[in-house]
């Protein structure tokens, strides 16, 4: 196998873990977390049973530790809020435009720092788009705070997103000119 095809694989198949692990934690923490705090009463839902409901939960808080939360909050807009709409097409939409976008360039990545973080941030925004399709807004339950500053609050795959964009910040920045460097000195 060549390198070219390696990194495309391992960004391809990152996206695949990156939709599974965002998946399975919102179902773990809303389903064994946050269900039985506001409906001690009702059973949790199985995994498949929970990925095809459109039910949404309500707004709850759970203290966990005194800086950390488990929250249920629906986040109709992008990050941090922005953008809040009642209708999530144009957001699905946009998403999946720059997923398109991104897995164009993940398929012609020329580092493997590059193919990590396209993969990071295309699994991390198909993640959200999910959420939005099943329930008109994305499920975030992570509430870190200090000194009643609350950081707003996020999923695994606003994480992924984060940390994917950070990394290929750090990638152009320091990597990409040495890589071309190297292609020029061996061509």
């Amino acid at each position: 196998m060549n390198e070219h095809f390696l990194k495309r694989l391992i960004g391809y198949a990152l996206i695949a873990d990156i939709l599974i692990i965002d998946q399975l934690s919102k179902w773990m923490v809303l389903e064994w977390a946050i269900r039985p705090h506001i409906q001690p009463e009702a059973p949790s839902l199985g995994f498949f049973d929970w990925i095809t409901s459109t039910n949404r939960l309500p707004f709850t808080s759970i203290e966990v530790t005194p800086f950390f939360n488990i929250v249920m909050v629906w986040n109709q807009g992008i990050s941090f809020g922005l953008f809040q709409s009642d209708t999530p097409y144009f957001l699905i939409g946009l998403a999946l435009a720059i997923s398109a976008l991104f897995g164009v360039w993940l398929s012609r990545a020329t580092g493997w720092l590059q193919a990590i973080s396209l993969g990071l941030v295309i699994g991390g925004a198909i993640g959200n788009v999910l959420d939005r399709l099943r329930f008109g807004a994305v499920a975030d339950f992570l509430d870190f705070h200090a000194l009643g500053w609350h950081y707003p609050a996020f999923n695994v795959a606003d994480m992924c997103i984060v940390i994917g964009i950070a990394l290929l910040v750090f990638d152009g920045l320091f990597l990409e000119a040495k890589r071309e460097k190297n292609t020029q000195n061996n061509a």
